[in-house]
């Protein structure tokens, strides 16, 4: 019997499908025209209504999909280990390490620590408008490789779904 296509693996790559999909879709609107649009503001504006997202994202329906879809990618990376030898978990741990390394740790080490220093900053300093586009530059930077990430783990979950 083939462990990959059994009912529980199947719904593990569904729900990996899903919710990193559903990240895609997030990072790709800030990337795709939120952060333009923030942009096009006022310095004090731009950086005001991004600590508002920031605050309001820790108390919304974003933070347990972010901490169940990395627990997920964890899973599927214990997934392809443990069925090392059959023929498609070596796609079940790309599309695991993929999501983890390019969505989780990529926000844990880059893009959290740019929201913190941007909560310091005081947007009617001298350096505000150096400032701000120092962040947006560079959040926007790893937020496509956070895109980037969950889509392609959404794709290749999807992938394994339908050639299974």
């Amino acid at each position: 019997m083939c462990v990959m296509s059994s009912l529980p693996v199947t719904v593990l790559l569904w729900a990996a499908a899903l919710s990193s999909g559903l990240m895609a879709g997030v990072y790709f609107a800030f990337s795709g025209f939120i952060m333009k649009a923030f942009d096009k503001l006022e310095t004090t504006q731009s950086v005001t209504a991004m600590n508002a997202v920031n605050e309001v994202i820790l108390r919304s329906l974003f933070m347990p999909i972010f901490f169940g879809s990395s627990i997920i990618s964890l899973i599927l990376i214990v997934v392809g280990f443990i069925y090392w030898d059959e023929a498609e978990a070596g796609l079940v741990l790309i599309a695991g390490v993929v999501y983890l390394v390019g969505m989780f740790v990529c926000t844990v080490v880059f893009n959290v620590p740019l929201n913190n220093t941007l909560s310091r900053l005081d947007p009617t300093s001298a350096n505000a408008q150096q400032d701000w586009t120092h962040y947006l530059n560079n959040w926007t930077m790893w937020n496509h490789l956070r895109t980037l990430s969950s889509l392609l783990s959404c794709a290749l979950c999807i992938w394994l779904l339908t050639n299974h």
